[in-house]
């Protein structure tokens, strides 16, 4: 068997080598002329996608290239403590919750991928594919083709291959929230090194962390309507903060600002797959950053699908015990994550009710028990 693997972002890699592991052929079809080593800000991948990565022997080199953040603290803007829960749950071997750049994540997979001697072929935008009954063909915009057994999408929020499949396929749906991000050197800011400061301000959402070599990683989330974006996003997010603790404006205003991306996810996707075509990762459900979930849930359905292809008699019943397998674990995160971006994006009223019940719930629900069903996921393969 040979898979047209669509997408070379975090699940394309993933995919590829999961499928080797089974005796699939894989080929990474990149839509984008070149590669994303400077694309994106940083994201977390939690204990289980580390597992994730472990079952694919390429988890040293992405823990190396991040670091550790095992916890959260909750604050409001007023600076009151709110409460403190896990940032996923620790490994057999004492493995934590990574934080690492995007493009060093992006780099490792990849190149993990390409010393496994897997193909990636770059300004391969799909347009359409064709099936028989021997196979699928995959015809791209600059008028190349690729034939294969199946089609596995990996393709992301925006997937083209989703629309290819059922055009009445859900769009994203936009949290309210934009997305800003940076790392500081030598900011001055104090911290226990690997803890992840929540603020949950008056106007926006601020997090950050400080790493053991001074330098300080941060993220906001700024409520906005679709499409108001402001001429200077660094002075629009210094503005938001103003009214919190004057530490987090001053590290926004000590460093470069790229204009804020507007975080979406997915609602139910009802077609994840039909006839050799299959939707896997963000394409399929997409969440959104909040949870911290979005990379290792690609590294998790990597490894599934290439279990059901081992296991089951051909594509089709994979496909469907592909489906059985994840679709209930990842609609849950999914909408687990859509809960905390609500609350980041919450008005005046909400906000004063959010702060007075917050610590409750960390108390009553953000245990590490209570987090077990989605940081102690583990997968054999």
């Amino acid at each position: 068997m040979k898979a047209l693997i669509i997408g070379c972002g975090i699940g394309g890699p993933a995919t590829a080598m999961a499928l080797q592991q089974v005796g699939i052929d894989a080929e990474i079809f990149e839509a984008y002329d070149q590669t994303a080593d400077n694309v994106g800000s940083f994201l977390n991948v939690a204990s289980n996608g580390l597992d994730a990565l472990r079952t694919l022997d390429a988890h040293k080199a992405v823990m190396a290239a991040g670091i550790p953040t095992p916890r959260m603290v909750m604050w409001s803007g007023t600076g009151r403590r709110l409460g403190e829960v896990a940032n996923g749950l620790a490994l057999d071997d004492g493995t934590v919750s990574h934080t690492i750049q995007r493009s060093d994540l992006y780099r490792v997979v990849r190149d993990e991928a390409l010393g496994r001697g897997i193909p990636i072929t770059y300004g391969r935008r799909l347009v359409s594919y064709e099936e028989s009954e021997r196979g699928v063909t995959a015809r791209f915009e600059n008028g190349a083709e690729a034939t294969g057994d199946i089609i596995v999408a990996t393709d992301g929020l925006h997937s083209r291959t989703r629309t290819l499949l059922d055009q009445a396929a859900p769009a994203p749906r936009y949290s309210g929230l934009y997305s800003l991000g940076g790392i500081v050197e030598d900011a001055g800011v104090t911290g226990e090194p690997g803890v992840y400061n929540m603020v949950f301000g008056r106007k926006a959402f601020f997090g950050y962390t400080v790493a053991a070599s001074g330098q300080t990683w941060w993220f906001a989330n700024l409520p906005r309507r679709l499409g108001d974006e402001p001429a200077d996003w660094q002075a629009a997010l210094a503005e938001a903060l103003a009214g919190d603790d004057d530490r987090f404006a001053d590290l926004v205003r000590r460093g470069s600002v790229d204009p804020g991306l507007p975080i979406h996810d997915l609602p139910p996707v009802p077609t994840w797959h039909r006839g050799r075509v299959l939707l896997t990762g963000d394409a399929a459900h997409a969440t959104s950053p909040s949870s911290g979930q979005g990379a290792s849930m690609a590294i998790e359905d990597a490894i599934v699908l290439a279990a059901c292809l081992r296991e089951e008699p051909g594509h089709t019943a994979a496909f469907e015990s592909y489906e059985r397998r994840r679709r209930a674990r990842v609609e849950r995160v999914v909408a687990w994550s859509r809960k905390i971006s609500d609350r980041k994006a919450a008005g005046p009223v909400a906000r004063v009710l959010r702060d007075l019940m917050l610590p409750v719930f960390l108390r009553r629900s953000a245990g590490d028990e209570s987090l077990a069903w989605m940081y102690r996921h583990h997968i054999d393969l």
